[in-house]
């Protein structure tokens, strides 16, 4: 009954021109807290397409204007282009952000959720506008030669299909754009394309205007020039011809060709009532004359450029509107969000990920992570515990259904949130779900909210004019964001500098990157636990804290000591360097069977994955990357190694534990000897019933 009371009187006296859709950050009775399944989530969507981009842009200045933060998502047409380019626990945090970089390059943005959320007083609410941007790249300018290629990954095609993604609007009504850095590209093109041709037309006709003889103010006879027939007409009592048939990038060119090459022609545009233009070029013999015409024509080709190029910057005006409106943005588990919205909107990735954050902070200045929100405070954190941290998951339980629930779940009184869409009828707007970018920025902004209030946030002493992003009980958390969901540590936007998630449970132990090997090319069916083995038999049973697989195909092995890095890539060459019959009775041999295994400090690691190969093997990226290198891979072994190899293994001095480098002569029955070894070459014998 006080749910529904509420409701009342919240739908008593709409607004004009405003529809109530949605009362409370929850669907109405009877819902699902978590979006609804595959089906809507009675949250009314604005969505938009190229159709409806200008008018929905317009309203939405205002939304974000007034607005006290504005949650954002995007869907994208994949997330990593092979299984290895997936982030792992023992990525250092320059092979992370290659991977992320490698994603936010290779696979487009299909969708840009913006959801303003203003504080209204009088209601003690906020007021959200969720907005479901369709994006598609495409060929705007003609003098455009960009590809537009991308990767679609069958997983994340599939995904958003389970959730009724609507391609067909995506593709053919989809909002195409320009980045910062290509605006900047097709200016400077239209100063160069064509500029020869425009000379050489405009001077045969000037030389025509000056030589035939005037009468009554016309020429006596009809120009014909080899570019073809000009329509002369007068402009202010002066010669001057008709600019008909030539594209909109030769119009932009004929200011410079002019005044490059003709003091006596000038270059006008004029607009008529119906917003159509008329472009001439007028024979102008005076210097007073000439300087008005110049600067009208100046004006005009300023804004004639400037139009063009507007029309075909796209959704980027909604970037650049977030950016210059300098509000608080909020996302769920964003770092990748954000790259994608860099390297669509505002230029090439930076080459490393401190540059990119401060790159990004200058743009965005004020971002929050619910994400990592969620793990700031204890009582959310005996909320959330045993529970995912998906934006679903968070939504469903910080954003209930009816305030009874909420109440019983804390001890905090849920933000009311109501949504209300900017029309008398609702033929832009469809029932919001899952993984809708729209939606999902609503759900992201409602986590947020709600969080707030955990923080001791109260928006009842809130005002529409409070910088949010500068309250004392928020303003330590912005900007802090996790790179990725397992790199255990979260990085500053401010200054760019990674620091350890406090909160983040490891799976493996803290990686020593100076500690690690990688290793490729082995036989598929070999197995993390079967590689610690056979290396812990050489290196003594604790030499070796971790094997992590990549895919089949590789694994990263981290040692206790970093003298063993260099011990082991000693003893695999030696090994290949040895007689075959060594290589097959030693420990080893099950890594290096097949005669394929390579292996690599870490640093080689960060180059292959640094690669534009794409590969979706882990191995044959690496020997895509390695093949113009491979003898970095041939370690130098001297016959005096390999005579080590054969008289004992003594590759080292140091006692390892109870491997065959400790020298030790203690071995088991079943073990074999170097000595066993040595007799099996010699006598040619099998060394059946033995235990390598």
């Amino acid at each position: 009954m006080q749910m529904q009371g509420r409701l009342r009187r919240v739908l008593r006296a709409p607004p004009p021109r405003i529809l109530l859709y949605r009362a409370i950050s929850s669907p109405p009775p009877g819902g699902n807290g978590g979006g609804g399944g595959d089906g809507g989530s009675g949250v009314a969507v604005k969505q938009v397409t190229r159709g409806n981009m200008a008018e929905a842009l317009e309203k939405l200045r205002g939304r974000v204007r007034e607005a006290a933060f504005v949650g954002v998502d995007l869907e994208m047409s994949g997330v990593t282009s092979a299984p290895w380019r997936d982030t792992f626990e023992f990525d250092r945090a320059d092979v992370r952000y290659l991977k992320l970089r490698d994603s936010a390059e290779r696979f487009a943005a299909l969708q840009l959720g913006v959801c303003p959320f203003r504080w209204d007083p009088a209601k003690s609410a906020f007021v959200a506008h969720p907005h479901n941007f369709f994006i598609f790249p495409r060929k705007e300018l003609p003098s455009d030669c960009s590809s537009h290629e991308f990767l679609c990954q069958t997983t994340s095609i599939d995904f958003l299909a389970k959730y009724q993604f609507d391609f067909n609007t995506c593709f053919r009504e989809g909002i195409s754009y320009l980045s910062r850095a290509q605006e900047e590209e097709a200016l400077q093109k239209f100063n160069t394309l064509h500029h020869e041709r425009m000379k050489m037309n405009f001077k045969e006709w000037r030389d025509v205007i000056v030589s035939k003889p005037m009468v009554d103010n016309h020429l006596s006879v009809n120009i014909k020039c080899g570019a073809g027939q000009f329509q002369t007409v007068f402009f202010k009592m002066r010669p001057a011809i008709m600019l008909n048939g030539f594209s909109s990038h030769q119009l932009k060119l004929i200011q410079q060709v002019l005044r490059k090459n003709f003091r006596d022609l000038v270059f006008v545009c004029t607009f008529g009532e119906d917003d159509t233009s008329e472009k001439k070029v007028v024979y102008s013999d005076t210097d007073e004359d000439r300087m008005l015409l110049m600067k009208d024509v100046q004006e005009d080709q300023l804004k004639n450029r400037e139009e063009r190029v507007k029309s075909a910057i796209g959704i980027r005006h909604v970037i650049d509107l977030l950016s210059s409106e300098r509000k608080l943005i909020i996302g769920h588990s964003c770092f990748l969000d954000i790259a994608q919205v860099y390297s669509k909107f505002v230029g090439p990735l930076p080459s490393s990920i401190k540059e990119f954050a401060l790159s990004f902070h200058k743009i965005f200045p004020h971002i929050a992570d619910t994400r990592h929100l969620l793990s700031v405070n204890q009582a959310v954190q005996e909320l959330m515990k045993q529970k995912s941290k998906s934006l679903s998951s968070a939504f469903s339980l910080l954003c209930p259904a009816s305030y009874s629930s909420a109440e019983k779940a804390s001890s905090h009184s849920p933000v009311t949130i109501e949504v209300e869409g900017d029309e008398t009828t609702s033929s832009s707007f469809i029932s919001g779900a899952k993984h809708e970018a729209g939606y999902d920025a609503y759900m992201t902004g409602c986590i947020f909210a709600q969080l707030c209030a955990y923080l001791g946030i109260k928006f009842e002493q809130f005002s529409p004019l409070d910088d949010l992003a500068t309250n004392t009980r928020l303003q330590k958390h912005i900007n802090f964001l996790s790179p990725s969901w397992n790199s255990g540590t979260v990085i500053d936007l401010s200054t760019g500098m990674e620091r350890p998630d406090p909160g983040y449970m490891r799976r493996y132990p803290a990686a020593v990157y100076d500690n690690i090997v990688v290793i490729w090319g082995f036989m598929s069916k070999v197995r993390p636990k079967e590689i610690k083995d056979c290396i812990c038999k050489v290196f003594g049973s604790g030499s070796v804290t971790t094997v992590f697989s990549i895919d089949s195909t590789a694994a990263l092995v981290q040692f206790k000591k970093q003298e063993s890095v260099n011990d082991f890539l000693d003893l695999k060459s030696a090994l290949e360097r040895a007689d075959s019959a060594v290589l097959i009775l030693h420990p080893l041999s099950t890594i290096l069977e097949g005669g394929q295994t390579r292996a690599a400090k870490y640093d080689t690691y960060r180059d292959i994955c640094s690669s534009s190969e794409s590969k979706s093997l882990f191995a044959d990226q690496a020997e895509a990357v390695c093949a113009t290198s491979k003898n970095q891979f041939k370690e130098n072994v001297d016959d005096n190694l390999i005579s080590g190899v054969l008289d004992g293994f003594a590759l080292t001095s140091e006692t390892e534990g109870d491997g065959i480098l400790s020298g030790s002569k203690n071995q088991d029955v079943a073990d074999v000897t170097c000595h066993d070894i040595l007799d099996a070459l010699h006598d040619g014998k099998a060394l059946l019933g033995r235990r390598m």
